[in-house]
């Protein structure tokens, strides 16, 4: 079971548990397009229309509201730079550096073992 402290964080976290604020988290974690702008971003900050090139197949409306939820949480950064036309970039934080991490083990993984993932298992007999 999940407890609020009084500072309103929570002692225990347990993302197996159905009311834990951590599945909020992991879901958007685990969503593609999250992972593959998060990944995109590790080299530095990025305009929306390279991360809409690099993410091959994102409409823009999707890759908006993935970015929105990121910076929301604190994942990313927007800075918007006074210019004409508008200039916006995204970056991410120290927050999203950290879950870089995991996330880029996870992509190279997938690109390492996607050949055996969807190979036909043998019949026996």
């Amino acid at each position: 079971m999940t407890t609020t402290c009084p500072s309103g964080q929570h002692a225990h976290h347990d993302v197996y548990a159905a009311q834990c604020p951590c599945r909020a988290l992991l879901d958007l974690l685990a969503n593609k397009w999250s992972a593959l702008a998060i990944g995109a971003l590790e080299e530095g900050p990025e305009r929306f229309g390279a991360l809409q090139r690099r993410l091959q197949g994102v409409s823009p409306k999707v890759l908006t509201q993935t970015l929105r939820r990121l910076e929301d949480i604190g994942i990313l950064d927007r800075t918007v730079y006074p210019a004409a036309p508008l200039h916006v970039e995204y970056s991410l934080t120290p927050l999203g550096r950290s879950a870089a991490i995991p996330l880029n083990a996870l992509r190279s993984w997938v690109e390492e073992n996607v050949d055996h993932a969807f190979r036909p298992e043998p019949v026996a007999g």
